[in-house]
């Protein structure tokens, strides 16, 4: 495995600018996830990296050695799109083979059939090394062509939401196996979503992005607890973090430049000893919590209360403020002196 870095990197298609002097490197043995909505640059990046698009500016460098003008094929690379893009005609087994019978490469069939017997084990498919693609289930074709990426040993694996096309059971499955998978090989991974939970469960540092720029990159710890602005902060946390103005809140010491307010669910605390005028609109049963969805002067907030409160839709309740985060008029971060 090797360092990856891109440099001030820079991709336009016609009048939009997909990628905007995006500098991120990628540690050697480092799990990093690029997370961000739709249009927001995500698989560009991978492609500039892999060679599938050619930068208009910058640079993108492999163990310190810069390969911008390199073809995919040079740049020791492996791809896991986020369709299967198996070859139907062959067994898994020749699924997995093939990148290692490529004349650039010409692996002893003893080492090729070693190597995939060890990586089909990891994935949990090894005894389906001789079935056809087309009798997999989606699941399982996920999982072959995630082998045929891992057999390779490259510098790096470049994953393009693998698991965005399967069941809620199958994504949780296969994150917790590529993250161990990652661990055992020690293998450098760039891997891009818009599922934060695929982003917190799984990354060594999290970059998220916004219309082509890279606003912040960090552990998931310091993304969730520390967001340079309401977009980052809004991007992790479900429910999604309540963003409230200023006003409604005029006794919470605050910036002079604050504007909005952020607080988590579970750092909105309902006072029980005092009235207040925050009333309870909905009560959300999940399980053992349950979501409260209140009104504050017309502004929806919600909070967490445990599956025994005894709180009804109507009831009137006080709200305390724990760990706040302030946000100027632009939404950018501002902290108490």
């Amino acid at each position: 495995m090797s360092e990856v870095a891109l440099q001030n990197a820079v991709k336009r298609f016609g009048n939009v600018t997909a990628v905007d002097d995006i500098s991120l490197t990628v540690a050697d043995g480092e799990f990093v996830v690029l997370l961000g909505p739709t249009g927001a640059g995500k698989t560009t990046t991978l492609r500039l990296i892999a060679g599938l698009e050619t930068l208009d500016a910058g640079a993108v460098r492999i163990g310190g050695r810069d390969v911008s003008k390199d073809a995919p094929a040079l740049r020791d690379v492996a791809f896991v799109f986020q369709q299967y893009s198996l070859y139907p005609h062959l067994s898994v087994y020749d699924n997995m083979a093939f990148p290692l019978r490529s004349p650039t490469r010409r692996v002893p069939e003893d080492e090729i059939k070693r190597t995939i017997q060890e990586i089909a084990r990891m994935l949990h498919i090894d005894h389906k090394l001789q079935n056809k693609a087309t009798r997999l289930s989606g699941g399982e074709m996920q999982r072959v062509a995630i082998g045929r990426a891992l057999v390779r040993r490259p510098s790096i694996y470049l994953m393009d939401e693998p698991l965005s096309s399967l069941d809620a059971k199958l994504r949780q499955e296969l994150r917790l196996e590529l993250k161990r998978i990652q661990r055992d090989l020690g293998a450098t991974v760039l891997y891009v979503t818009h599922d934060q939970v695929e982003a917190m469960t799984m990354a060594t540092r999290i970059g998220v992005l916004k219309e082509g720029r890279l606003v912040q990159l960090g552990t998931p710890r310091e993304i969730y607890e520390d967001p340079a602005e309401t977009y980052v902060a809004t991007r992790l946390g479900q429910p999604r973090i309540n963003l409230m103005p200023r006003g409604l809140f005029p006794d919470v010491p605050a910036p002079t430049s604050a504007e909005t307010i952020g607080v988590r669910t579970e750092h909105l605390k309902i006072d029980r000893h005092h009235q207040g005028t925050a009333r309870v609109a909905r009560i959300e049963h999940l399980g053992d919590q349950r979501y409260l969805h209140l009104t504050l002067q017309g502004q929806p907030i919600v909070t967490l209360a445990g599956h025994d409160t005894d709180l009804d839709v109507g009831d009137n309740v006080a709200l305390q403020l724990e760990q706040p985060l302030f946000f100027d008029a632009g939404g950018q971060r501002v902290r108490a002196s």
